[in-house]
């Protein structure tokens, strides 16, 4: 107990208790109407912590709307953030604050005001597919506030709690004062004042950190409080009910001192059980990669250990401990409300020394007392997972059942089940039908060595529960890493809750001489859930494929004949396809699938097609297909994914929104008049933004169909189908201890191989849907239908079309990327074709390399950066699957087309036809069909699928052909019952670029793909031909013609007239230094300038990405040219000559080539407005136009860094190619051939100190002549008077001397 001191705590110390009220609150969560919208959570704690945790259990869990719960974490935080701020703000001129205080307080202010602010715009970003993302920005929160509530300078010392042997401190517990102060504000209470707590102590000293000191010591109970003198009569307050003080002798002065002791005469008598099911995913403590895992459970002061299981990672003991005759002291109510804490260890049993720490647990139990039934719904008691720690990291997690029964005075009553006898006993509410497991056992991949010797002949045992099989023997690894036998079952005892199902474990074992087995790897599949087969359910029609249909038919479908079979499904695939008022109907028949008609009349269409040709006619024509390559299907395709990527993420929160608005609607209640006007304005604002963006995407959508395009996908193929997982999976090998936290090792080098395989979970008998397809096989079971594992020969093709973002590996901030594949004993390195200093590459290069199955399945593509001297260092690399994908139903062999031809750049890849495909796959699955025929329709299955029923050749002939209608059932193979997924499109997949040495950190990304094709089938064509385009070489002709309305800088020396002395500089982006100047128009005194000057501006351009190319050394010491892509923009300056100081810069315009605004005829009509792009102007491009004359502003910034007009200049833009310019050649400036006239320019344009006598006549005549007549006419006159007076004296002289 403190005594009193002025204030008590420091004002730190309030700062710090505020801070934990965030963390630790107890208001109650969900502004806003959140409250009760989430099922499976019963109660609404409001601390931080614990709303984090709830929502993190709801996602492991797959409860529904965990992103409501967030919501409400974040709308809690953000009121605690204000309410903080607002408390804060009141209290802010305090006397007793020290320095540290209020320097403390204020970045606390600034830190929580941030935090706020970003809590309301997280909570407006929360969706259901961003949830896990934005949990770990809420737990950066959680972290933050845990720094800021921990004090910089502690002014209460922290509480020790030692633990003495013979005189020696043996272990330690250590408390924070924090967590203990006392308030009259209970949410400024510390989390442990006044509270019964469970302390585990600890080695002291450095044997205290690390793994060695994570196991106990000890473990105590205590009740502490902390506080002010003047609130001791509150210690007591949290102790449970019915205990007696014993308080010393009254004469000793005593009394105000706590008691010497408390005596409680009230005990209660229970008995605990522990029902210990399983454990699943623990920590690997021996070299074999597993453990030899059992519990102790703890329990008052009593503890009970498990039996031990030996090798295994996913333990399931399905064991009871039974702790009887346990003495509780206390109200029978308060025990029943917060029961002691039960802590659950996992310990690794080795044959040598002492069991090794794995993890630890805390669990309370479920009390009964004795006047209560045992009955549900409390009981029995339901198994929870308990996650398991090891020191701050995770290690697993247990699934128990924990129940408190409380012993009457005959022991347990008669409603209670019966003592149990044995040690074993089924963990409570687990019926266990009896399931066959098929596991189909395909092969093993990339085995190391193990202990020094290669594996040569293994073997995989599978176990689940206790039973198990195991597969058949790999005689020679080398030739043939697949089994023999394909496919084997065992039958389980598996519960109905799918949550409970035990893990399975994968063991592969070598099988070496004289009878010994070794292990080599190992892998614990913690749940079973994505194996059970789920029978469709044919009771209710399949709404979702209607749906599903009807949106895609509404794009795709032209109507088709007037009349169906029933249960068909009819697909149009025209190439011009009228999307609007389609008349659709829906006819949903429980006997059949999915029926969807679309019809539209004849007339419409030809209307249609009438307004369509009217509206292409001032349009563009179509693109020459001579002039069309596959890089121009590319950036058509990579335009499509950009527009797909920015309408993706606001048609997916919108639909949500809606989707979540129509759940909560009943639950929200009614809402308020302003929420109503905002929530019309929001949705009126966002019809306003939908229509707009489709307005302005009207004319794209014209011009899309003009080139045929591919997929491009963002991120890997594997994410995209599912990992190819459709029917092989692929299970990571496991060997090693595991890596603790501060060891920095990493799962990636526990791998030891890979087992390819799969299995399956059903109910007994076997679902009716396989057993009774034609042609079932009893040996396959579940598998039917897979393909033979023997070995096969494939030619590989890939394409490696680009990388991105590539990570420097020179000092210069470059690097010399070349690519480098291995594929098996074949390695390909392209080191004469590096690109030099770049770092996005693009290498458009094809590569054939011979492989067999499935020896030589793991395909590794590395960028490799070149050196002059020493070894080419390791970009990056990435790692492709073929086998997955050559085996996967989805057909990832050869990417189907949009459209077949036979030449063009859209030529047909594959050997195989649309319709042999077609063939081929409805052979496969068992599906009726193709059925052809009339032309331009084919039926498979109940789906008709029409389409074009020609194709043009070469020569422009027009030929019947199967093919269209047959890859347009192929493009919509999903929709075919039973057997329908979707296959994998003509598309470049961008993968991401790792390194070895740099763990986890993306070095770059590579855009490629992969065809692969049988060797016994007939042989592909010649690779496509993806080399990057070669620039195209362009001369610009620029003529300079006239400047109007230049600003005037100089002031004339004699006059002090306004004037400039123009000229007019010149030069395309990248090419600086060969920038190009007119002649100077001198002393414009009316901002006019003439010059009909040229430029010449010789460039090579890529017209498909807009790029002028240009290639140079970065330095005189540079190995090789670097080429760089710069955008195509012209820039003209207009500019003041000073000849004894520096040019005057008087404005500028920047022309982008490819898109720049029409000049004006006049010079009047030629207005800032043009260049600012604040008014619609037509836009034109010098490559489609050629030759462009008129009028552009030139603009400067002024002082209040706003643009203003400095002028207007008449140029005239003529582009050539190299061939046209070499056949017209025109001269520089005004130079021979075809030189330009003279510029018509007026006599005051001159410079004054080479022309003195003009100068004098125009800038001293032209203007002071009168002056210049007067002092003339008066210099006359004073010399005739100066004469007069010289002569007067002489004649007086001789008039009077009469001479």
């Amino acid at each position: 107990i403190m005594t009193d001191t002025q204030d008590g705590p420091s004002e730190s110390s309030q700062i710090m208790r505020s801070l934990t009220h965030l963390i630790n609150g107890v208001e109650t969560f969900g502004a806003a109407g959140e409250v009760g919208l989430w099922p499976g959570v019963t109660r609404t704690p409001g601390s931080q912590e614990e709303g984090l945790n709830d929502v993190q259990e709801m996602i492991k869990t797959e409860k529904s709307y965990p992103e409501r719960r967030l919501r409400g974490v974040l709308e809690e935080l953000s009121c605690g953030c204000c309410r903080f701020l607002s408390l804060a703000e009141k209290d802010q001129g305090h006397s007793s604050r020290t320095r540290l205080d209020r320097e403390r307080l204020k970045s606390c202010l600034r830190e929580l005001e941030s935090m706020g602010q970003q809590a309301r715009t997280l909570r407006a970003q929360v969706k259901r597919h961003t949830v896990r993302d934005k949990l770990r920005l809420c737990q950066n929160f959680l972290q933050k506030l845990r720094f800021l509530a921990d004090e910089p300078q502690h002014s209460i010392p922290d509480v020790f709690i030692w633990m003495m042997s013979n005189n020696k401190r043996v272990a330690y517990a250590r408390v924070p004062s924090k967590d203990l102060l006392f308030s009259i504000v209970e949410e400024e209470t510390g989390k442990d004042c006044a509270k019964v707590k469970t302390l585990f102590l600890k080695l002291p000293g450095k044997r205290g950190f690390g793994s060695a000191g994570w196991t106990v010591q000890a473990k105590l109970e205590l009740y502490m409080w902390l506080g002010l003198s003047k609130q001791r009569k509150d210690f007591l307050c949290g102790l449970p009910c019915g205990f007696e003080e014993v308080k010393a002798a009254q004469d000793l002065g005593l009394h105000t001192f706590p008691p010497v002791s408390l005596v409680y005469a009230k005990k209660q008598v229970f008995q605990l059980r522990a029902h210990m099911y399983q454990a699943r995913s623990l920590f690997a403590a021996d070299s074999s990669g597993l453990s030899d895992p059992f519990a102790r459970v703890f329990f008052i002061n009593q503890s009970q250990c498990t039996e031990v299981l030996n090798e295994t990672l996913c333990p399931t003991w399905d064991q009871m401990l039974v702790f009887d005759n346990l003495e509780l002291y206390g109200e029978a109510q308060e025990l029943r409300d917060d029961p002691p804490i039960i802590v659950i260890e996992i310990y690794d049993q080795d044959t040598m020394g002492k069991a090794d720490f794995m993890g630890r647990t805390f669990a309370k139990p479920l009390v009964k007392m004795a006047d209560e039934e045992y009955c549900p719904p409390r009981f029995p008691p339901q198994l929870e997972y308990y996650q398991i720690y090891r020191g701050n990291a995770t290690a697993g997690d247990l699934l128990a059942a924990f129940e408190l029964l409380q012993l009457g005075p005959g022991g347990l009553s008669p409603s209670h089940p019966d003592q149990i006898h044995g040690e074993r006993d089924p963990a409570p509410g687990l019926p266990s039908p009896i399931m066959p497991v098929p596991v189909l056992f395909w092969g093993l991949r990339d085995l190391k060595r193990v202990n020094l010797a290669q594996v040569d002949r293994p073997r995989v045992d599978i176990e689940c529960a206790g039973k198990g099989v195991q597969s058949s023997l790999i005689h020679n690894y080398k030739k043939n890493p697949n089994f023999n036998t394909l496919v084997k079952w065992f039958e389980v005892d598996l519960p109905e809750n799918e949550l409970l199902h035990p893990p399975l474990n994968i063991r592969v074992v070598d099988c070496r001489a004289f009878g010994r087995y070794t292990l080599v790897g190992s892998h614990a599949v913690s749940s079973l859930r994505r194996f059970i087969y789920r029978p469709p359910d044919r009771s209710a029609p399949s709404w979702n494929t209607t749906v599903r249909l009807l949106r895609r038919c509404c794009v795709l479908c032209n109507g088709g004949p007037s009349s169906h079979s029933t249960g068909e499904v009819v697909v149009n695939m025209e190439p011009e396809v009228p999307i609007k008022k389609l008349e659709t109907m829906v006819k949903l028949d429980a006997t059949s699938d999915a029926v969807v008609k679309v019809d539209v009349a004849e007339e419409e269409k030809e209307k249609k097609k009438k307004k369509k040709g009217t509206a292409e006619e001032p349009d563009e024509e179509e693109p020459d297909e001579s002039m069309l390559d596959w890089w121009s299907k590319y950036f058509a395709s990579i335009d499509t994914m950009k527009e797909q990527l920015r309408q993706q993420e606001p048609s997916g929160i919108d639909l949500e929104e809606k989707d979540e608005m129509d759940n909560t609607e009943g639950l929200k209640g009614p809402m308020k008049g302003k929420e109503k006007a905002r929530a019309a304005k929001e949705e009126k604002k966002k019809k306003t933004q939908s229509s707009g963006s489709g307005q302005g995407s009207e004319t794209p959508e014209k011009k899309k169909p003009k080139i045929d395009e591919l997929k491009v996908y963002p991120k890997e193929l594997e994410s995209e189908f599912d990992n190819f997982e459709d029917w092989l999976h692929t299970f990571n090998l496991l060997r090693g201890k595991t890596g603790d936290d501060e060891d920095g090792s990493t799962e990636e080098e526990r791998i030891v191989g890979r087992f390819k395989g799969s299995l399956c979970v059903y109910k007994v008998p076997l679902p009716e849907d396989v057993s009774r397809e034609a042609g079932y096989d009893p040996t396959y079971g579940m598998f039917q239908g897979i393909p033979s594992n023997d070995p096969i020969n494939v030619l590989v093709r890939v394409y490696v079309v680009r990388a991105t973002d590539l990570h420097p590996a020179d000092i210069n901030g470059k690097a010399d990327p070349y690519i480098a594949i291995r594929l098996g004993k074949t390695d390909i390195r392209d080191k004469e074709n590096y690109i030099s200093k770049q770092l996005n590459p693009v290498f458009g290069k094809s590569f054939d390399i011979e492989a067999s199955f499935p020896m030589e399945s793991m395909l590794t593509v590395a960028v490799y950066d070149w050196d002059l001297v020493g070894t080419d260092d390791l970009i990056g690399e990435t790692k492709i699957d073929l086998e997955n994908r050559f085996y996967s139903k989805h057909r990832a062999t050869c990417g189907i087309a949009q459209t077949y031809s036979t030449h063009g750049y859209n030529i047909w890849r594959d050997p195989m036809k649309p319709s042999q495909i077609l063939t081929r796959l409805c052979k496969d699955g068992k599906v009726d069909g193709p059925h052809f025929g009339p032309p331009g329709r084919v039926k498979v299955a109940n789906r008709v699928f029409t389409g074009p029923s020609e194709i043009e050749d070469e020569n422009g002939q027009r030929k019947p052909t199967e093919e269209h209608v047959a890859l347009s059932a192929l493009r919509h193979w999903e929709d075919i019952p039973r057997v329908g997924c979707r296959l994998v499109p003509e598309h470049v997949e961008t993968r991401p670029l790792l390194n070895p040495d740099k763990p986890g950190i993306e070095q770059g990304r590579l855009e490629l793909w992969v065809d692969m094709f049988p060797m016994d089938m007939p042989a592909p064509g010649t690779p496509l031909d993806i080399s990057p385009r070669k620039p195209k070489k362009y001369e610009l002709r620029v003529i300079i013609w006239n400047t109007d309305e230049v600003v005037l800088e100089d002031d004339d020396f004699f006059t002090g007239e306004k004037s400039s002395d123009i000229f007019v500089r010149g030069w395309l982006k990248g090419q600086q230094e060969d920038k190009q100047d007119t002649d100077v128009h001198y002393h414009s005194l009316t901002g006019e300038g003439n010059f009909n000057w040229r430029y010449l501006f010789p460039f090579d351009y890529l017209a498909a990405e807009e790029k002028i190319v240009i290639s140079k050394k970065e330095s005189m010491f540079s190995w090789d040219e670097t080429e760089y892509k710069i955008p195509a923009r012209l820039t003209l300056q207009i500019w003041d000559a000073d000849h004894f100081s520096a040019d005057d810069f008087l404005g500028a315009i920047e022309l982008d080539l490819n898109r720049f605004p029409r000049g004006a005829k006049t010079a009047k009509q030629c207005t800032m407005d043009m260049a600012t792009g604040e008014v619609d102007v037509p836009l034109v491009s010098i490559f489609k136009q050629k030759r462009v004359k008129g009028w552009w502003p030139l603009l400067a910034r002024n002082e209040n860094d706003e643009f203003e007009l400095t002028g207007k200049v008449e140029a005239e833009l003529h582009l050539l190619t190299a061939e046209e310019a070499e056949k017209n050649p025109v001269g520089l400036a005004r130079n021979e051939p075809d030189p330009l006239e003279k510029p018509n320019r007026p006599d005051t344009s001159f410079i004054w100190f080479l022309n003195p006598l003009k100068s004098a006549r125009y800038f001293l005549w032209h203007t002071y002549r009168w002056l210049l007549l007067k002092l003339l006419l008066l210099l006359l006159l004073l010399l005739l008077l100066a004469l007069f007076l010289y002569s007067v004296p002489g004649y007086l002289v001789k008039k009077i001397l009469g001479a």
